[in-house]
């Protein structure tokens, strides 16, 4: 599933494709939606809380949508060829000169804008949030010590606790703070935990590109992250992988033996 700064990112391409422009086309290629058409609608902006965008019209309307496994969103000239098939396209917002579709974007839903909080309401402070504050770092903290107990690693990707972390990140952080993914949340330092999911978030949030060692080049943008064959950037050694969460939530997860410390499967 895309980071937060990925989802971030998409909002603000599409933001700055369609803020301020009034909708030639605005159509939905999902049944709940089908005989919706929004054409004649203003854009007033694109935001995002999460991994959530929220696509904001006149007429106190908001569209909702995330990307989940597999959705996107591309922008293209007024009548340039689409790089996806179209049978994958869920959403078509064309103003006079560029189209914004929606490839298998998820959980699509138009309600009135004073109602957002419906939908995004359970989140907990977004890392990518640009009013960020030191209250929102507390309450962020505050809620993932909560549960003591509870594997770190599973507690980040935890979108009530702060908003943003996916599987790579989480693999990364806990890396970076010298820890397994299994380690009881009680034995890291809660208010550092969320200072560096917020800089690491930041550091990638304005570019496609993502790196957690500050090396964009290929192969060594990540500390452990989909690392079996190369090893640990740091030590070299060698890494093991494990899946960590409950069922159909359970993500492949790296760690190294040697730079991090703590409780693992098998270990």
């Amino acid at each position: 599933m895309p980071e937060g700064d990925t989802v971030f990112l998409a909002g603000k391409v599409l933001d700055k494709a369609l803020a301020g422009k009034t909708l030639l086309r605005g159509e939905f290629r999902v049944p709940q939606l089908a005989t919706t058409d929004l054409a004649g609608r203003d854009v007033l902006g694109v935001g995002t809380v999460g991994k959530h965008l929220l696509t904001r019209f006149s007429g106190d309307l908001t569209l909702h949508s995330h990307l989940r496994m597999d959705g996107k969103w591309d922008v293209y000239r007024a009548g340039a060829r689409w790089r996806s098939p179209a049978h994958q396209a869920r959403v078509v917002l064309a103003t006079e000169d560029l189209q914004a579709i929606g490839f298998r974007v998820h959980d699509l839903e138009l309600v009135p804008t004073d109602e957002e909080d419906r939908l995004v309401g359970h989140l907990g402070p977004d890392l990518l949030d640009p009013q960020w504050t030191d209250e929102l770092a507390e309450r962020a903290a505050t809620a993932l010590a909560a549960d003591p107990g509870r594997e770190l690693g599973d507690a980040l990707l935890d979108q009530r606790i702060m908003a943003g972390v996916g599987n790579m990140y989480k693999v990364e952080m806990c890396f970076l703070l010298g820890v397994t993914p299994w380690t009881p949340v009680s034995e890291v330092d809660t208010a550092r935990v969320v200072a560096l999911g917020r800089k690491l978030l930041k550091a990638n949030a304005w570019r496609t590109s993502q790196t957690t060692t500050g090396d964009l080049r290929r192969g060594r943008e990540h500390w452990v992250y989909e690392r079996t064959k190369q090893g640990c950037f740091r030590c070299g050694g060698r890494l093991r992988v494990a899946s960590q969460g409950p069922g159909h939530q359970a993500r492949p997860t790296w760690f190294c033996p040697k730079c991090q410390s703590g409780p693992a499967p098998g270990r």
